[in-house]
């Protein structure tokens, strides 16, 4: 590790003590059942996605971080050691059997893995601390063994809840930070969050409290969360899930909402294990609808692609062509068809086979990408022939652009060598319609091959 690595490093750690101290604070100020045993608990979700995302290398930070919220919560040096190790290893365990079942870091991109995700970090990972942390407050002197059950629910659903909501969260917004909204998605959002918000002002808020305490309305929330997933993907549903656990919190602690009880940790603890559910629930949908969309644009890929190149197949092409000629009558400015066809194919074929022949189609369509713009569409045209549209360029500059891609392709350095002749057509001087330009490129080619023209490339 150079110098520079382990000062970034030493930093990272030091950060995630910080963070880690300041959430163990906040979190321990709802602690109602032991001063070291909170219902609300983002730590295991902090660490769990800092190891995820760092790697193991960063579990110092863990403990000490928990070191320092213990030894200034209740205790001595002594149990604050032992119930940090413990926080430790529930970090570090649920990183391990995360990333050995669940695929690790892409865990919240299937249903199934987040699924395994609530089981083996939201409820087996845990316990660890639990059992560790209320058995050394017993053992310590600091807690009643007569309440230890009441204790370790509270720490472990207070663990668990944080694993399902705080991880989901940072790892979704650390794999994608940047922000690529439509105005029209903005509008959306907005009308998502002022919905959710109003939403669970009526059911966690005071002004309907004491008209609605008695009906379980807390179900208004789930459209809005269901919104999200199905429209906005796991990112968005995970910032829902958390924008909805804040409002709940904070109505439950004031009395407010469905889950208020005359005790403050039964509150907590019953509005915990209904945002643990929704969170599970709402990811798994999210991941579903995500994958959907996915498989979807690969068949769209596929149906518009050739599946050898990658390149834009023959309808791609025919409708790029036909939306540059709608647009020359929108701008008047012309743009030209490269017709391409890899000289001596066949001879590679027979003498090398057809896995070198097909590599050689390849090596053409990367000459074509490297040599196109993002306006200009690249498409395999059949055989061995493929075709460059050139949406608002001239003939000389087409002609360097072809100039180029024939060097290039000459001095790639693979074997066998290869060389492709090009035919051009400019819209409209050499043709009004697809077939016409075509039919143009197909004949300047053959004039560039010096050899008569035996057959027509265009469709019958």
């Amino acid at each position: 590790m150079t110098r520079s690595d382990a000062m970034k490093n030493v930093a990272t750690v030091a950060g995630l003590a910080v963070v880690y101290f300041v959430a163990g604070k906040l979190g321990l100020q709802l602690a109602y059942v032991h001063a070291s045993a909170t219902a609300v608990w983002p730590c295991t979700g902090i660490a769990i996605a800092a190891l995820l995302m760092f790697g193991y290398r960063v579990w110092p930070g863990i403990l000490i971080g928990a070191f320092l919220v213990n030894l200034t919560t209740a205790g001595s040096v002594a149990t604050s050691i032992v119930i940090a190790a413990g926080n430790t290893l529930e970090g570090l365990a649920g990183c391990y059997l995360v990333t050995r079942f669940a695929r690790g870091k892409e865990a919240f991109a299937r249903a199934q893995d987040i699924f395994k995700f609530a089981l083996l970090a939201g409820m087996v990972a845990t316990s660890v601390s639990a059992t560790i942390g209320v058995a050394t407050l017993a053992l310590g002197g600091f807690a009643d063994w007569a309440t230890f059950g009441s204790i370790w629910c509270t720490w472990w659903l207070g663990d668990a809840v944080g694993a399902v909501t705080v991880t989901p969260l940072l790892l979704l917004w650390w794999e994608n930070p940047r922000l690529r909204w439509t105005r029209e998605q903005i509008t959306e959002l907005a009308f998502l969050f002022l919905g959710l918000f109003a939403t669970g002002w009526v059911v966690f808020g005071k002004p309907f409290h004491s008209e609605l305490k008695n009906y379980p309305l807390e179900y208004l929330c789930i459209p809005f969360l269901i919104w999200a997933a199905f429209r906005f993907g796991r990112r968005k549903a995970a910032t829902a899930l958390c924008t909805l656990s804040m409002i709940a919190v904070w109505g439950t602690l004031h009395g407010y909402g469905p889950f208020a009880r005359e005790s403050q940790n039964a509150s907590l603890l019953l509005m915990q294990a209904f945002m643990g559910i929704m969170a599970v629930t709402t990811l798994a949908l999210a991941a579903e609808v995500t994958e959907h969309k996915r498989a979807e644009e690969r068949v769209r890929h596929l149906a518009v692609s050739d599946p050898l190149t990658g390149l834009a197949n023959h309808r791609q092409m025919v409708e790029a062509l036909e939306t540059e000629i709608k647009r020359f009558g929108r701008n008047e400015r012309p743009f030209v068809v490269l017709l391409l066809d890899l000289d001596g194919l066949k001879s590679i074929n027979d003498a090398l086979g057809h896995i070198v022949g097909s590599r050689a189609l390849c090596r053409l369509a990367d000459m074509l990408r490297l040599y196109s713009r993002e306006m200009d569409t690249a498409a395999r045209y059949g055989g061995d022939e493929f075709v460059l549209i050139l949406p608002e360029t001239d003939a000389e500059a087409a002609r360097l652009v072809a100039q180029r891609i024939s060097k290039r392709l000459a001095e790639d350095g693979e074997e066998p060598k290869i060389s492709v002749s090009i035919g051009m057509a400019v819209y409209p001087s050499d043709g009004e319609t697809v077939n016409e330009i075509l039919g143009a490129a197909d004949r300047d080619l053959y004039r560039e091959k010096g050899v008569p023209k035996k057959r027509s490339l265009l469709p019958s």
